[in-house]
């Protein structure tokens, strides 16, 4: 779909939610905030979005935790690397993009999102979630469900783990840090249930968690 340019030179232009949103979460450079109340029409990411130095936070009804599918979003996020938290009602759909862009809903009827350059609107969207972050409770590793997928970078770590590639390795194939290795290991052998990285990847593997190359 072709981005539809709308009044760009007053701050608002209308692009596609998914293609469009995905290019400008692809130029984060500092801090992607999130508030989502689950409506259709909100924009939204995905852990295929998060980006390697960049700090995400994100914001979910608390109804989200007992939704399957949105159950296992939020875990994918959180998986991802995301601070997800969630309160019990959450007041707007708004991204914001290094706090000088602010992605809303527009016409859900074309797929498309509204952004904005204006100082105003991106201020106001920073400080409602500024001031429900701190009441927002955050998601626990224990409540994430047992049936999370992984995602395909978590699917692809452990692929490279269980050939015997080093955390150094895994990172650098990855193009994410040793640290960020670890801390995705830790979580899934917490989800697994697993005392070791051997165990975890038998267990890996029994769920189908392992990517499968064609030779």
């Amino acid at each position: 779909m072709t981005v539809t340019m709308i009044n760009r030179a007053g701050g608002f232009q209308q692009i596609p939610a998914h293609s469009g949103l995905a290019e400008l979460l692809a130029g984060a450079e500092h801090e992607v905030i999130a508030m989502s109340n689950l409506t259709p029409a909100g924009p939204v990411f995905g852990p295929r979005e998060v980006r390697h130095g960049v700090r995400y936070r994100a914001i979910y009804p608390d109804t989200a935790r007992t939704t399957p599918t949105a159950s296992r979003h939020l875990g994918s996020l959180s998986l991802a690397g995301v601070a997800v938290r969630t309160i019990p009602h959450v007041p707007m759909n708004a991204i914001v993009i290094d706090g000088s862009v602010a992605v809303l809903p527009a016409d859900s009827s074309t797929g498309s999102v509204a952004v904005l350059r204006l100082s105003s609107v991106v201020v106001t969207a920073l400080e409602l979630f500024e001031r429900i972050w701190p009441d927002a409770v955050p998601l626990a590793d224990q409540d994430l469900p047992d049936d999370t997928d992984l995602s395909m970078r978590e699917q692809e770590m452990l692929r490279l783990l269980a050939l015997g590639a080093t955390d150094e390795v895994a990172a650098a194939q990855l193009d994410i840090s040793v640290r960020t290795v670890r801390r995705m290991v830790a979580q899934i052998m917490n989800r697994l249930g697993a005392r070791s990285r051997f165990q975890a990847g038998v267990k890996a593997a029994d769920r189908g968690w392992l990517l499968e190359r064609a030779s």
